[in-house]
């Protein structure tokens, strides 16, 4: 793959602070999206920031969102770091390919047994039903070996071998996709810097004047 190629990773970050700061001011629990812009080349060169409803059903359109906002016609593909972001916030990889037009391709870094039982746990009703459609639709994950390690690809746009070379060309070392690996960071100082804001705006903590 030619050094210049770019792909956009999206991760997220939330934390069970703010789950309890939330709830603390009566408020919607949220999860920070950040969206990392990285070539092939390991340079980074853009970001940017969202966010979607802990426990709800817009991470979807936030993706969507974040992808379009990012207004990027030279990112060739979208690395998105989960597929229940947010606690069980389930994506739908389909519609997301729609909208960006472009491949979408979810990497996982664990070995497991489905998110079924984890929904039927959390979920009764409605709530759980649409959840299990969106699930039960996405593609199929497939076992791939990136450099010593073996990551979780579902792919939307591309096959299933040309989304393991990306996969492999965006992991120069580790088994994590530098596009997601940076992300996350990005996703973790956008949430902690969220967080501080609300700590600070509770607390009416200021310069006094």
């Amino acid at each position: 793959m030619k050094p210049g190629v770019r792909a956009l990773g999206i991760a997220e970050s939330y934390s069970e602070q703010s789950d309890r700061a939330d709830m603390d001011t009566n408020t919607t629990t949220t999860s920070t999206l950040a969206g990392a812009v990285v070539r092939a080349s390991r340079v980074v060169d853009g970001l940017t920031f969202g966010s979607c409803t802990v426990g709800g059903t817009d991470a979807t359109d936030a993706v969507g969102s974040l992808v379009s906002d990012l207004e990027r016609e030279d990112v060739r593909y979208v690395l998105l770091g989960a597929v229940a972001p947010a606690w069980y916030n389930v994506l739908d990889l389909k519609r997301i390919a729609r909208r960006v037009d472009r491949p979408v391709i979810a990497v996982t870094f664990e070995a497991s047994d489905g998110l079924e039982s984890g929904l039927r746990d959390a979920f009764s009703g409605e709530a759980l039903e649409c959840r299990l459609e969106l699930y039960r639709d996405l593609p199929p994950r497939r076992a791939v070996a990136v450099n010593d390690e073996t990551v979780y690809v579902r792919a939307v746009g591309l096959a299933d071998d040309e989304a393991a070379e990306v996969v492999r060309a965006f992991t120069p070392e580790g088994g994590r996709p530098e596009p997601l690996r940076v992300a996350r960071f990005a996703a973790r100082a956008g949430d902690a810097y969220v967080r501080e804001g609300r700590t600070r705006a509770g607390t009416g903590s200021g310069d006094g004047n």
